[in-house]
């Protein structure tokens, strides 16, 4: 049975809706809303996970209120306290595709690979870029990931399938043959729609070393038969690498509808 994971995205309310303000890759200062009283601190959360019967997590950059090597390593020691293991810190930002801002994007993400290195994150995850998919643009994409993975040894390096370079799988598979062993492929099963939506996913999947497991919601209900079709895909060539759970949906009461997720899964998986 696969690991029980999650990513702070799909706690975004529990934590307050809190967004850091120096997580803007263009510098300046990002939207933030202040975190309720009442919200979990991001220091609670390990604890909180391990009382739930979770122990693997993806974190998201923006969640961080503090980079301070005081504050990662406390969160470090809160991981290691708790069995949480950091499976990835998502950084959600920095547009290597954009002439006018790649290489700005590029030393941005560098910093954060260490932030992601000091916590002892198995991984780090860097989208591939907003532009469209053109094959100069891939290339390029290409290059500026393997840089990054290359120059950052003690963190393995994936992108996803994600944004507007990788709406397909041939925009996947061209940039993991271009960057070779260097970089590995998340795999998210909610990012892409359309009738053939399985095929593709099916093409990148043998790729995959680690994974958003994303159900659609429609109100309080779960589409169901697409979560399965697409956890499918992942079993039938033996996935063995974590799940971790994304709700997005319009409920408030996000641990419920991750337990109705993690049930859809188990299913699955059994």
């Amino acid at each position: 049975m696969p690991k029980r994971a999650v990513s702070t995205w799909s706690l975004h309310r529990t934590l307050g809706k809190f967004k850091s303000p120096t997580s803007n890759a263009n510098g300046g200062v990002a939207p933030v809303a202040s975190p309720d009283p009442s919200a979990l601190a991001l220091l609670d959360l390990p604890a909180e996970l391990e009382q739930r019967g979770y122990d693997t997590l993806h974190l998201c950059h923006f969640h961080l209120p503090s980079t301070t090597p005081d504050y990662l390593q406390q969160l470090r020691a809160a991981f290691a306290e708790h069995q949480i293991g950091l499976d990835a810190l998502l950084i959600d930002d920095g547009d290597l595709s954009d002439p006018g801002q790649a290489d700005r994007a590029e030393v941005w993400i560098g910093e954060w690979l260490q932030v992601a290195h000091t916590l002892g994150a198995k991984r780090a995850r860097v989208g591939a870029g907003r532009s469209a998919p053109t094959p100069e643009k891939l290339a390029d994409s290409a290059v500026r990931l393997a840089r990054l993975a290359e120059a950052n040894p003690g963190i393995r390096l994936v992108t996803e399938n994600w944004l507007g370079m990788m709406p397909d799988a041939d925009s996947v598979l061209s940039v993991l043959e271009a960057t070779g062993d260097n970089v590995g492929l998340m795999i998210d099963l909610g990012n892409w729609s359309g009738p053939g939506k399985y095929d593709e996913l099916a093409r990148i999947a043998p790729f995959a070393e680690t994974c958003h497991a994303k159900c659609h919601f429609t109100g309080a209900n779960p589409d169901a038969d697409d979560f399965r079709q697409s956890l499918q895909i992942l079993k039938d060539i033996n996935y063995t690498g974590p799940l971790a759970l994304i709700y997005d949906g319009p409920s408030d009461d996000e641990w419920t509808n991750l337990d109705t997720e993690y049930t859809i899964l188990r299913e699955v998986f059994s």
